[in-house]
């Protein structure tokens, strides 16, 4: 985790938010290479389940949505989280997360338990004391302000009510055959009473989920079957392995009271005490959200199927993962250290797909006559792919440098491509080196980044 994380600082992928300030309650920023490989990682989810599919359809709705919509979602109410503050040094801990750590049980919901077993066995993790307040929710949503609203406006905390609720405008539109999904990516807001563990779990994060909309009459469980091997299908291209992924399913005593059936998929990320945590979740959420949001704006959200002449309010399976907790979960996938002559390489393994950088161009000195014709090859390649040019240092830096951003292919211009107008073409994984002729050089790459 502490190697991720130093990495993720010296290389500019994950920034820790206002550091000249202090830092902000575990907030972070994306660096250069951080973005690339999210915006990656986007356009990859994105092309693979909308622009690859004829049953689903893409939004980007807005994040300041009608106060009503959370109340119909029972969010205004019921969007909590148990809250408990160390009365020594004032820290605030996560109720039901504190007794799981110390106790193995899994008490979310149960407040009266939880404070009886926090002030009986659990001593500050912050000072060692033992004073605890009583456990107690705090509603996660933030709360704002908008001109010529007088009741509170919060910043949504999921993407799903801003599908929910074009739901008719996109049946009314495009008259998609069920079934069909929603799709959407964009920013989430909650209120974390702990944020922590470095992307993991933070109060800014960007969500990508679906709304699946299917006949309430069909047999669901191979459709949910089905959404599960998608799911683990597209972290497997992320370059995560099978063996770090799980299934964990929620007993019935502690699923939400509108779920069918919740599964999460969990990544084995290098923190907590049971090994692995939620990285993709899927729900089926029976009708709840459309029959709430017609109850409480009173419009109609239901489906007409001209075919068998029926008319019904659609059942939803809900595919969702956080993006942030997907750059994470392939930093740690990609992550390797080897030997290399007596020495460590630190080395990001990213499928070629998402990484930030394809190819870096090296002269292998600063010598103009070999930097000049080097620019040249860099300004031709970079309309074809995400290149760099580095010059700085000596080259076997410069490799571990690339090695350590994921670079999948270095070329090298040295003194000898100015008679056999060729270039050297290393590979990060294997480090094997290839030489290649420039007028060949386009089409080679292409080929291997393909």
């Amino acid at each position: 985790m502490e190697k991720i994380v130093s990495l993720c600082k010296r290389r500019g992928f994950v920034f820790p938010s206002c550091e000249i300030y202090g830092g902000l309650a575990n907030a972070y920023g994306y660096g250069p290479y951080g973005a690339e490989l999210k915006n990656n990682i986007k356009q990859l989810w994105w092309k693979k389940f909308v622009h690859d599919r004829e049953d689903i359809v893409g939004i980007d709705g807005p994040i300041l949505l009608h106060p009503k919509l959370w109340e119909a979602s029972g969010h205004t109410e019921g969007f909590n989280d148990a809250l408990v503050d160390c009365k020594e040094c004032k820290k605030r801990f996560r109720a039901d997360h504190l007794v799981e750590e110390f106790t193995g049980q899994d008490l979310e919901g149960q407040l009266e338990e939880m404070t009886k077993i926090i002030q009986a066995e659990i001593k500050c993790p912050e000072c060692g004391k033992q004073n605890w307040t009583e456990a107690r929710n705090l509603n996660m949503m933030f709360k704002t302000e908008m001109n010529g609203i007088s009741e509170a406006v919060y910043l949504r905390p999921e993407t799903a009510g801003a599908i929910f609720i074009e739901f008719k405008n996109i049946v009314d539109s495009l008259r998609p055959k069920i079934p069909f999904g929603i799709a959407q990516i964009g920013k989430a807001f909650r209120n974390e009473i702990v944020a922590k563990n470095f992307i993991f779990r933070l109060r800014e994060f960007e969500q990508m989920e679906i709304e699946y909309f299917i006949d309430p009459e069909v047999d669901w469980e191979p459709l949910f079957e089905q959404w599960l091997q998608w799911q683990e299908e597209f972290a497997l291209e992320l370059g995560i392995k099978s063996n770090q992924l799980r299934r964990y399913e929620h007993p019935k005593d502690k699923l939400s009271h509108y779920s069918k059936k919740t599964v999460d998929t969990e990544f084995a990320f290098p923190f907590g005490t049971r090994g692995y945590e939620e990285l993709f979740g899927l729900a089926h959420r029976a009708d709840f959200d459309l029959t709430q949001h017609a109850k409480f704006s009173g419009q109609k959200l239901e489906y007409f199927d001209a075919v068998n002449n029926r008319r019904f309010v659609p059942h939803v399976l809900e595919p969702t993962v956080g993006l942030d907790r997907l750059v994470f979960a392939s930093l740690v996938a990609a992550y390797a250290e080897e030997e290399v002559k007596g020495g460590k390489r630190v080395v990001l393994k990213f499928p070629v797909k998402i990484a930030p950088v394809k190819v870096a161009i090296l002269p292998l000195s600063k010598k103009e006559e070999l930097t000049k014709p080097a620019r040249e090859l860099f300004n031709n390649l970079k309309t074809h792919f995400i290149c760099e040019y580095d010059e700085t240092q000596s080259i076997g830096k410069r490799y571990r440098r690339q090695d350590e951003i994921g670079t999948p292919y270095c070329v090298t211009v040295d003194f000898e491509t100015l008679t056999d107008q060729a270039v050297t073409v290393r590979d990060r994984d294997t480090m094997e080196q290839e030489r290649v002729k420039i007028g060949e050089l386009e089409v080679y790459l292409k080929k291997k980044l393909a």
